[in-house]
């Protein structure tokens, strides 16, 4: 499910939509819970969630969850990013990976949506350990968020482009 309004940049995807319950004194008490990531397909994306009464009460609390929780990210040439790099949250972590040109988006589940809503084109991505499509999204939030360009190293180590190459 794919929205985007006329005059808001974000496009915005749910991940899962779950029905949990609490059990209280009169009985169980039934309530929606809503994971959605939210990008604007350039290099800004943010994951979020929600829980209401109602299905669409739960998504737009996501929604504005994912709003609030907003990364930018480093995109290298190719439409990929910059390095290697490993996200670990909960039990899940995720491998992302840059590609080559012409590869496209080699992941699934709800890394996929993040790596798509961010405005990366070729990656290569493997989930290892748990299956949570949250937790999975929250992993590749994580990893995303520790990329660094080379110009960032350069000027954290304050050396140049020369040292670090090694020629």
């Amino acid at each position: 499910m794919i929205t985007q309004n006329k005059k808001s940049p974000w496009e915005q995807r749910v991940v899962k939509v779950s029905r949990v319950s609490k059990v209280v004194k009169g009985g169980k008490k039934i309530s929606f819970r809503a994971t959605v990531v939210v990008g604007d397909m350039k290099e800004k994306v943010g994951v979020g969630v929600g829980k209401a009464r109602e299905v669409n009460t739960a998504i737009k609390k996501a929604e504005t969850d994912a709003k609030k929780n907003i990364i930018t990210i480093p995109i290298a040439d190719g439409k990929t990013i910059p390095h290697a790099m490993v996200g670990i949250a909960g039990g899940s972590k995720v491998f992302i990976r840059p590609a080559v040109p012409g590869t496209g988006v080699i992941a699934g589940g709800s890394v996929r949506i993040v790596l798509e809503l961010a405005g990366i084109k070729n990656i290569l991505s493997k989930q290892l350990g748990s299956n949570n499509p949250l937790n999975n999204a929250r992993s590749t939030i994580i990893a995303l968020k520790s990329l660094n360009t080379i110009e960032q190293v350069m000027q954290k180590r304050q050396i140049s482009l020369e040292q670090i190459v090694g020629k």
